[in-house]
């Protein structure tokens, strides 16, 4: 199964149809060009991504790749490993990673430079979307283990000890999401029956107790994104071809559209993704066709590209990474915060480069 369709589990075409398991040019700049950010924070920035050769493997299979902010000293960290989704650890030193292999999917754990690969997790099945906790002493992770179609949310200590399941659930209970404090972890359920059941945004204390329907009565809710502070979840939501980026507190009140996204995208169509200090939400918009930004409170909508999609902020606020098949293929670009020098890192014709993830920087 392709892991485009594993990661973008969120989406949940899933549950419209019994049995399926997930969903998942040139810039339009200001006139004044911003100039490249070069400090040092920056340049030790990296980006770690999936390459995948066109016309040998489905999307979703690839090598795991990772290279400086700028696009320079791409580096190969993996070999034949038919890669899932990845992530690196709060301190930049480790990544996170799920491999294919005979029909089932284990985390496995490296250290960025792809040395001392280690797998975690032995069991049939599909384990997959690892995350860490802020403090990196853990990893939520959802998995297929226990003989059931359905996906669970499990946690295991960072060396892969201690695997716990957290929910038990008939449906998919996916997407965990720490908590900034790391003592909550929301996550997307579909509880009930896969064709009538809703898809809402759950949260649940650490270790799994305290679960708790954030957005009830709400045909398909997803992607939740903790805002820095923990006290907002920015989510998407999705209805007869309508869908938007909402806003919420970490308890489920004052729940409040902030755009408005017509498109079958899907809640994982909209993609929210806060700025480092809060202040800014970057976002899709118009059908998975260009990427936005606003203020944090939905006011000061812009858009920033043409044809782009899944945003993402650099560590320190001052560029956004997005994916975009402009150039005929699809490719990891950069840009300004404000939509200014917007390039190609990648470059890489005969591939397709997507699920990429910015590395929070080395922290001693």
């Amino acid at each position: 199964m392709p892991t485009k369709h594993i990661r973008h589990l969120g989406a949940l075409g899933l549950v419209a149809t019994v049995g399926l398991v997930a969903a998942s040019v040139a810039a339009s700049a200001p006139a004044t060009v911003s100039r490249l950010v070069t400090d040092s924070a920056q340049a030790s920035s990296k980006i770690a991504f999936i390459s995948s050769p066109r016309g040998t493997r489905p999307q979703g299979y690839g090598e795991l790749y990772v290279m400086s902010a700028d696009g320079s000293g791409k580096q190969l960290l993996t070999r034949k490993a038919s890669l899932d989704t990845h992530a690196w650890s709060p301190d930049g030193r480790r990544i996170v990673f799920g491999r294919w292999h005979n029909g089932n999917v284990d985390v496995y754990v490296m250290n960025a430079d792809g040395s001392g690969q280690q797998r975690l997790t032995r069991n049939a099945g599909l384990n997959q979307g690892a995350v860490w906790s802020p403090d990196g002493r853990k990893i939520a992770f959802m998995s297929t283990r226990d003989g059931t179609a359905d996906f669970e949310i499990y946690v295991m200590n960072a060396d892969g000890s201690r695997q716990r399941r957290l929910t038990h659930n008939a449906g998919h209970d996916v997407e965990p999401a720490w908590s900034p404090d790391g003592r909550k972890i929301a996550f997307m359920s579909q509880r009930g029956s896969q064709v009538t059941a809703s898809v809402d945004i759950y949260v649940m204390n650490a270790d799994g107790s305290g679960q708790r329907d954030l957005t009830p009565n709400s045909p398909f809710d997803g992607s939740p994104s903790w805002s820095p502070d923990g006290k907002e979840i920015a989510f998407g939501r999705w209805s007869s071809g309508d869908s938007g980026v909402y806003l919420m507190n970490a308890d489920g009140s004052g729940q409040q559209r902030l755009t408005r996204n017509r498109g079958n995208d899907g809640p994982n169509g909209v993609a929210p993704a806060w700025s480092p200090d809060g202040q800014r939400i970057a976002f899709q918009r118009r059908s998975l066709s260009d990427v936005g930004v606003m203020n944090a409170d939905g006011s000061g909508q812009r858009k920033l590209t043409e044809r782009g999609r899944q945003p993402l902020w650099s560590p320190d606020g001052r560029q956004i990474a997005f994916q975009s098949s402009r150039d005929g293929n699809l490719e990891i670009y950069v840009m300004n915060a404000d939509g200014s020098r917007q390039r190609n890192l990648t470059r890489t014709p005969k591939a397709d480069e997507y699920g990429f993830a910015w590395s929070p920087g080395l922290k001693s």
